[in-house]
């Protein structure tokens, strides 16, 4: 059949992303919170969490560009970032949430700095491969919508 390929190359995309560390369990769990009814009920939760987190990033930059450093108020961002990424299981973003975090504790203003650039770098290939794997995903359903059944 034609759509077998294309149902495996959506399977070894989805592993990709678990096997390089870029999603948790907590992925699966919102898979299997998916159904006919609501098909993208996932790709929505990611596309809400961009949204949002980019205005986080959004503020923290212009945070970050402030002195003296407002390591509370930077801190609080980058903990709404850590519980949205949790959420949908952001595995490598929420590490660098994490550190983020720690070094705003520690009042290491260099620390944040670089972290936060090493998590922007995190979320952008997240992002990338995110859209990659949902547009496969929707290619392999309209196949098989569109195959007559065997």
């Amino acid at each position: 059949m034609e759509r077998s390929p294309l149902l495996r190359q959506v399977a070894h995309q989805r592993q990709t992303l678990f096997d390089e560390g870029l999603l948790d369990e907590q992925f699966v769990r919102l898979e299997e919170l998916q159904d006919r009814t609501n098909p993208n009920f996932v790709e929505e939760i990611v596309t809400t969490y961009y949204q949002d987190t980019s205005r986080l990033i959004l503020n923290i930059e212009q945070e970050l560009e402030r002195r003296p450093l407002d390591f509370g108020r930077l801190d609080g961002y980058m903990y709404q970032f850590n519980g949205s990424s949790t959420s949908f299981g952001a595995k490598k973003v929420k590490a660098e949430c994490s550190l983020f975090r720690e070094y705003c504790r520690a009042g290491n203003g260099e620390g944040c700095m670089r972290t936060f650039q090493q998590l922007k770098r995190e979320y952008a290939t997240l992002k990338r491969k995110l859209e990659a794997y949902f547009q496969l995903a929707r290619q392999a359903r309209l196949t098989q919508t569109a195959s007559p059944p065997g």
